[in-house]
């Protein structure tokens, strides 16, 4: 599974932590702000607090979160390879 990570949007920093089946929980200046799923690479929804289900309402917000979590590429330093594991 993938490790949680970070991501910047304009001057916003979000914490996101995946959750597997394309969920994500994400966390927006330290406190938990959102969990969201992917529909499509362009279009993400965001899923109700109490019921977890898909809320189908347009969020540019939720929209940029997705992309930038869909453009996200771990930096090498941060993941282990197996030639490390051998060293």
């Amino acid at each position: 599974m993938q490790e949680p990570f970070d991501i910047t949007i304009g001057t916003t920093e979000y914490a996101v932590f995946p959750e597997g089946n394309d969920t994500y929980v994400v966390f927006k200046e330290g406190k938990e702000y959102v969990q969201i799923q992917k529909d499509t690479e362009e279009q993400w929804l965001k899923l109700d607090t109490e019921t977890a289900l898909p809320l189908f309402e347009a969020d540019e917000e939720i929209n940029a979160i997705g992309r930038a979590i869909v453009s996200y590429v771990p930096e090498e330093d941060e993941e282990e390879t197996d030639d490390d594991l051998l060293d």
